[in-house]
Order: structure tokens, then sequence, then C-alpha cells
């Protein structure tokens, strides 16, 4: 792993354990982190979207990771972190729509849940440590969080796999016949039945088998998919009235964290009194399904969004 400059990480790794033991100091004599903010910014330029994060860097000044640094659980494998401000982005990308912040106020106050990681081919640096990786996390917040806001001395997560590659760019275009054509798919995927409903495992297209992992294939948007938060970003999609959903529309229930979050596919109005519709749907203890749903009719949690790659 490389600096800007091209210094190779065991100089960075020893520049850190330098910087951990000068600001002790530093302190001592009434010099503050804050007071030195401007050298992260001199050091290496901040990741995109996310504010500038405290001098110390990272605190590892090691080669390997004591069992108490990382943990292995059902949910993925858990890490710490450094720094302050980091953003959780909706996608693999750090263009991408924010989701919530790591470390909002104190150092390496967050540890993170990593299920897989996606290698995005774009490197980005703070100080001396740089990564292209980005990891996905199940906890404290669901998204996606460049590996260098991990507390690690590698450029990657050790043991947590790697899930795609570089993710494509969300592709251009596309009619409303085609989004609903490719969200029939999955009725029948699965050997004839439909593919079974997962948040942590991917289709063999590279979509993750949950509702959000669902849309974002029937759309045509890169794999594995935002989560369904990032589908309501202005850059995917917009917000329009229930009364104007056509074809290819979404309704989205964005509150709440992964276990209530959901998003559909409208496909047609059951009745001309629009009392029900026809829709795709990626469910928990089912998996695809294709049937007449009242999801925000009757309620405000379910709120109607277009997508903005539809060219009719």
């Amino acid at each position: 792993m490389q600096d800007h400059g091209g210094t190779s990480h065991g100089h960075g790794a020893l520049r850190r354990r330098l910087t951990r033991k000068v600001l002790p100091a530093l302190a001592a004599g009434g010099i503050t982190v804050a007071g030195l903010s401007g050298l992260s910014a001199a050091a290496g330029a901040a990741e995109p979207g996310h504010a500038a994060v405290d001098v110390q860097g990272r605190a590892a000044g090691t080669t390997a990771l004591s069992a108490a640094d990382v943990r292995q659980g059902a949910a993925g494998a858990e890490f710490p972190t450094w720094g302050t401000g980091w953003v959780v982005h909706a996608e693999a990308d750090t263009g991408s729509a924010a989701v919530g912040t790591l470390n909002k106020t104190t150092p390496g106050a967050d540890r993170i849940t990593a299920d897989y990681q996606v290698d995005t081919g774009r490197k980005v640096c703070e100080g001396s440590a740089c990564s292209t990786y980005m990891a996905h996390l199940t906890a404290p917040v669901e998204g996606f969080l460049s590996v260098v806001a991990v507390d690690i001395p590698q450029d990657s997560l050790p043991g947590v796999p790697v899930k795609g590659g570089e993710t494509p760019p969300q592709q251009p275009g596309g009619t409303r016949a085609e989004a609903l054509q490719r969200a029939a798919t999955w009725l029948t995927a699965n050997n004839g039945a439909q593919v079974p409903y997962s948040q942590t495992d991917f289709w063999t297209d590279g979509y993750r088998q949950d509702c959000s992992g669902y849309v974002s294939m029937a759309l045509g948007l890169g794999a594995p998919g935002p989560n369904t938060v990032g589908l309501t970003s202005p850059e995917i999609t917009t917000p329009i009235a229930v009364a104007d959903l056509r074809p290819g529309d979404l309704l989205i229930d964005a509150d709440g964290d992964s276990n209530t979050r959901h998003v559909v596919m409208f496909e047609k109005w059951d009745d001309e009194a629009h009392t029900s519709y026809t829709a795709y749907e990626q469910r928990g203890g089912h998996g695809t399904d294709h049937r007449s749903l009242t999801y925000g009719l009757n309620d405000t949690v379910f709120k109607p969004y277009r997508p903005l790659k539809y060219t009719d």
C-alpha cells in the first residue's frame, strides 16, 4: 500500500507510531489535535464526501491483529476504526449518497462489522494510508465504508470475502418494460422457483438477494446494488405522488433499520379506484413475489419514487 508520495506502508506505519507518541507531548504543551487539523489535509486528500479525519492516523503499527482487534461473528467480522467524521455510503462508491457517519465526535469511537468488501479500483488515501477497497457494513450503520477508515495495517480487510470487483457505474437509460421484464426473471431463476431472500447472499448475477438488491437488478444498477436508503438518492430516483405511479416506479420505506426497510416495484393498478396494485417484491421468508399490495396507499411509511434512468 502506497501513500501519495510513494512512501512504503512500513514507513507510514512508523510515522503513525511516532505521531501517537508526539501528540500527547504536544497536548501537554497546550497544543491540541484540533489545532493541528490542517496536518490531516496536508498529509493526504480526504475521501470525497467525508470530513477531515483526526490527525492521529491509524493506530495500528504492527503487521498482525490481535483477537481483540478482529472478532468473528454470524454477521461478519468486527474491526476497530480510527479518526473522526467517516461517511458511510449507499454504494461501493465514495461519490454515492451518505447513509451515516462514524466517529462523529470522538476518534475511534465506533467499531464496524463487515460481511464482505468490494475492490472499487479507485484509490482513497488519508495521510500515509491508501486503499481501493470499500467494506459493506452491517453495523453500526448499513452501507459501504472506505477501508482507509479501518484501524488495520492492511489495505483490505483480512478474512473478509471480496465480492464482485470494481462496481460498474449505473447503466444509462432503459425502459420501464425492460425493468419489469428483469424483475420477472427472478420468479423462476432458481431452477424454476423464485430466488430465495437473503441480506447476505448474492445471486448468480452478483446482486444481493434482498429487496434493494432485487430492485437494483431490475433497474440495471451496478451490482451488488445500493441499499434501500440508497435507492432514494437524488442520483437514482425522484419523489412523485401516489396518483402518478406508472409501471416500473418504486414504493420505498426508507425508515428504520435493515429489518424494517423495504422497497417494491409497481406494475399496475388493480382497479380504477386505486385501492390496490400489483407489484414485484423480494420479501423475507418467501423470496421473489408478484402480488397485490397496498403499501403506501393506507400509510405514510411507503413513499413513491420514479427512477431517473427511464427513457419512456
